[in-house]
């Protein structure tokens, strides 16, 4: 069955790169909106103090969005599209570029199901 969208549910752990880093987050999700072959229609990144950045890319397809914990080395990524162009898996590759963890958990959530 096809469903309305897919949603990849993403954990990056003992991340080892720009996980504080919020223009690198924002370049990151840019990037990785293009190799989903999505459109994007705005991004917004905040970086916490004393440490975290949170971004969101809102997607004509939906949305991709970026936690990150560098205490910790943990970043969670949501990556939800709709449509049958978009290629989730492409923007999950980026961030996982972008963030370089030793251990990856995706999981795939069909969206729109009956």
């Amino acid at each position: 069955m096809r469903g309305l969208g897919r949603q990849l549910v993403v954990e990056l752990w003992d991340c080892t790169q720009n996980t504080n880093d919020a223009e690198a987050i924002r370049e990151g999700l840019y990037r990785a909106v293009e190799r989903a072959g999505a459109s994007v229609i705005g991004v917004h990144v905040h970086p916490f103090k004393p440490h975290g950045v949170s971004g969101m890319a809102m997607l004509s397809e939906s949305h991709i969005s970026v936690h990150t914990w560098p205490e910790i080395g943990y970043v969670a990524v949501d990556v939800f599209t709709c449509g049958e162009d978009v290629t989730p898996e492409g923007a999950v590759e980026v961030l996982r570029d972008l963030f370089r963890p030793e251990r990856t958990s995706v999981i795939e959530i069909r969206r729109g199901l009956q």
